[in-house]
């Protein structure tokens, strides 16, 4: 693949309003796109910029920024879409960091390939993918990953991580803790089927499909079923700055399930594999507390998701973050039940 010979050029003192999808206009001292590796590497062996911290973004739909970036800022833009492996039941496809998580799903919707349709339309990047383990309607992205190669930014090489080592929890991989800042994530390889199992016990998904008088549904069906969903209940980014889901949520004890149940009559909640413990969702203890469709100036919670904080124009970082800790603290008053949030705060 052709490359710029010389490292691509850095600007100063560039609003990350439009990279950012909750829109705030926080300025990084430094501002780079990267479209190939070797670029990266070349801008770190001239060393002009080892003074400050690297911040890596990729669509922008995780952060929550509450003040100026006093580093370079990283925009992944690598990209490409290419079948590596296959065999009579799978077919392994990798695909480029900068890649957008949505068209990757279309992509792979497109050729019939089965195992992420469930987590059509989240914002986002392939890289942030696995960083997040991202998850929607039963899916998680562990469930067909199969590697990952990352620039190990101390030797300069690039090092491969299956799925052990990606040390994948509930919205959490290695990436997010003791490899945060050590790794600039390249491209992602998943391992998809070929013949079609739908997930589509989880959520509205069931009820969407027999709207529609579908009773077996294809690979196409289902992400569509998604999408309608999704664009129903969540506010587009275009329209109001938000990052999707700003909570967890929560998994408690079977002993502290019963407790909520016992107390909240009706309270929905949800088994989690491999483990006795109960998984709630966060959106309800929001609601239920009083904060859906709540708006302080351009800060609010979203009218029809209370999972999802916004951003209704001019509303700084630290004002949406004030707001979340407010919903924590009134959420632990009322259900005795820790909210953490799934947005990385800066």
């Amino acid at each position: 693949m052709p490359f710029s010979k010389s490292a691509p050029p850095v600007f100063e003192h560039v609003s990350m309003r439009p990279y950012n999808t909750f829109g705030l206009d926080v300025e990084a001292r430094y501002f780079v796109e990267i479209n190939h590796l070797q670029e990266y590497i070349q801008l770190l062996n001239e060393g002009k910029y080892a003074h400050v911290k690297h911040f890596f973004v990729g669509g922008g739909s995780n952060l929550l920024l509450t003040q100026n970036l006093d580093a370079l800022v990283v925009k992944i833009q690598l990209e490409g879409i290419e079948v590596v492996d296959e065999n009579d039941t799978h077919i392994w496809v990798n695909a480029g960091a900068g890649v957008v998580w949505h068209d990757f799903v279309q992509y792979t919707v497109d050729h019939h390939w089965a195992g992420i349709e469930n987590l059509s339309l989240i914002p986002g990047t392939v890289g942030a993918a696995p960083m997040q383990n991202i998850g929607a309607y039963g899916v998680e992205i562990k469930d067909t990953f199969d590697h990952l190669e990352a620039l190990n930014l101390s030797s300069l090489t690039v090092e491969r991580f299956d799925a052990e080592a990606c040390q994948f929890g509930y919205r959490e991989s290695y990436f997010k803790h003791a490899g945060k800042g050590q790794y600039l994530i390249a491209s992602v390889c998943f391992k998809l089927a070929k013949k079609h199992s739908p997930k589509i016990a989880y959520g509205a998904i069931q009820d969407v499909l027999a709207a529609k008088g579908i009773e077996n549904p294809g690979i196409r069906d289902v992400a569509d079923a998604v999408i309608s969903i999704r664009q129903s209940k969540l506010p587009d980014p275009k329209e109001i700055g938000n990052s999707g889901s700003f909570f967890k949520n929560p998994t408690v004890s079977a002993t502290e399930a019963i407790r909520l149940q016992e107390s909240f009559p009706g309270i929905p909640h949800y088994s989690v594999p491999g483990s006795t413990d109960i998984k709630f969702p966060a959106g309800w203890f929001i609601e239920q507390a009083g904060w859906k469709g709540y708006r302080s100036g351009d800060a609010g919670v979203h009218k029809n998701q209370a999972l999802v904080l916004v951003n209704y124009g001019q509303a700084t970082g630290l004002q949406i973050k004030e707001l979340s800790e407010q919903i924590k603290a009134s959420v632990l008053a009322k259900f005795g039940v820790p909210l953490e949030t799934e947005v990385n705060i800066i």
